[in-house]
C-alpha cells in the first residue's frame, strides 16, 4: 500500500473589502459601531470613511469637500449608508451617495433595530437594506461585491 502526503497551502488569499461608510460627524459613534462590527467579522475591510478626529477638509468650499469625498469613494468596493432619518436632511449625505452612484458603487443601508421612521432617499438608492446586525453587514457587502 503506497501513502500519499497531501500538503496543504494555509495561505488563504482573502479579499480585501474597500468600504466607505457615509454618516454625519453627529452620529460618529454609528459609524464606528459598524467598524467594530467589521472587525469582529470575517471579512478583511479597509475604511475610506472620514471619522471627525481626521477630517479631509476644514476649509476652502463646497467644491473642494466634494472633490476629496470623491477620491475617498472612487476606489471604495461599497458605500454604506446610515439609514437614520437624519440622512435624508444631510446635504453632504446626499452627495456621497450622488457620488457612489455616479461610480455605480454598490450602496448598503443600514437601519437601526427598532427604528420606526428611516431615510426614504437613502432606501431608494440602497441595493440592499440590512439590520443592525454584523452578519448581516458582512454577508451583504460580500454579496453586493460579487
Amino acid at each position: 500500500m503506497k501513502f500519499f502526503l497531501i500538503q496543504f497551502n494555509s495561505n488563504i488569499i482573502m479579499r480585501t473589502y474597500h468600504i466607505f461608510i457615509s454618516h454625519s460627524w453627529k452620529y460618529d459613534k454609528h459609524r464606528e459601531r459598524i467598524v467594530k462590527f467589521l472587525d469582529d467579522s470575517t471579512l478583511k475591510c479597509k475604511d475610506y470613511s472620514v471619522p471627525p478626529n481626521d477630517p479631509i477638509h476644514t476649509g476652502g468650499t463646497d467644491k473642494d469637500l466634494r472633490e476629496a469625498i470623491d477620491r475617498k469613494i472612487k476606489p471604495c468596493s461599497i458605500v454604506i449608508v446610515l439609514a437614520g432619518v437624519y440622512a435624508t436632511y444631510s446635504k453632504w449625505i446626499k452627495e456621497e451617495i450622488a457620488i457612489a452612484q455616479r461610480y455605480n458603487k454598490p450602496i448598503l443601508a443600514v437601519e437601526y433595530w427598532g427604528s420606526e421612521r428611516t431615510s426614504i432617499p437613502v432606501k431608494e438608492a440602497a441595493n440592499k437594506i440590512v439590520k443592525w446586525q454584523e452578519n448581516s453587514i458582512a454577508d451583504a457587502i460580500k454579496k453586493l461585491c460579487e
